[in-house]
């Protein structure tokens, strides 16, 4: 990886002076040329996912103790969001489906975006997750809140109805606030979705939840799972901040009856 984004850089460090350009830009601001701009942001994408996987809080010790986790388990994964920094890092305002790494996003009906998002360095580097989300609710007429996280192309590997599908969760809430999980299974034209409370509301801090999806009930066709996503649900997001403080998502083989 590392070689290859070299060779970009490379490349481009031959054709364009950026740092001439984004001195002139300064100086005068003035329309730029849009195939120039599109550049600049495939770049900018390739540099902010070079820096989140180099992030030395992300190199650190980052993974889920055995003990956790149900015995069988034989694939685990934990968002991006949780693993490494983002950018930017505070978004006040987001739009609804709003881009929080490469692998999760914001999707609301809040007028004007009445909330503040954080990623913050979590206190225990090599625990849990190295970074937590904060998400601040600020308006009174919000009716859906939902974080989607995109499950990696290995995670889809072996699913299927013998599996079951985790979500494990820590949380804190300033507020008591129901919380809900959704699995989303794409076959083709068809997508299976799956519903789960995350047991009692939410409320004071390290609040622990998992949500629990067994495959065998949903209906699937026979045939691969070709996308599946999973949506945190905020019940009533209205004055309210959640922090989200970890998430790992596991699956493992259903015991056979």
């Amino acid at each position: 990886m590392v070689k290859q984004l070299l060779q970009i850089l490379g490349r481009h460090r031959d054709r364009i002076d950026w740092p001439r350009l984004a001195d002139k830009q300064d100086r005068t601001p003035r329309p730029v040329d849009p195939e120039l701009r599109e550049r600049a942001q495939i770049l900018h994408r390739q540099l902010s996912r070079f820096l989140q996987a180099s992030d030395p809080w992300m190199l650190r010790k980052n993974e889920v103790s055995e003990g956790d986790l149900p015995p069988g388990t034989d694939w685990f994964w934990r968002p991006h969001l949780l693993r490494g920094q983002i950018s930017p890092q505070a978004v006040a305002s987001p739009g609804n489906g709003q881009r929080l790494g490469e692998d999760a996003a914001l999707w609301h009906d809040c007028p004007h975006g009445a909330m503040i998002l954080r990623q913050s360095l979590r206190p225990q580097p090599g625990q849990g997750a190295s970074y937590g989300l904060r998400i601040e609710m600020l308006g009174t007429t919000c009716s859906f809140l939902a974080l989607a996280l995109e499950l990696p192309g290995d995670a889809l590997e072996r699913l299927g109805p013998d599996r079951v599908l985790l979500l494990d969760t820590v949380m804190d809430a300033e507020r008591p606030i129901t919380m809900y999980a959704r699995i989303n299974l794409v076959q083709g034209p068809n997508t299976e979705t799956m519903l789960r409370q995350l047991g009692h509301p939410v409320e004071g801090q390290g609040a622990a939840r998992r949500a629990e999806f067994d495959l065998a009930y949903a209906d699937l066709a026979n045939r691969p799972i070709e996308r599946a996503w999973l949506d945190l649900i905020f019940e009533q997001p209205r004055m309210n901040a959640v922090s989200i403080n970890d998430a790992v998502v596991s699956h493992h083989p259903r015991a056979q009856t």
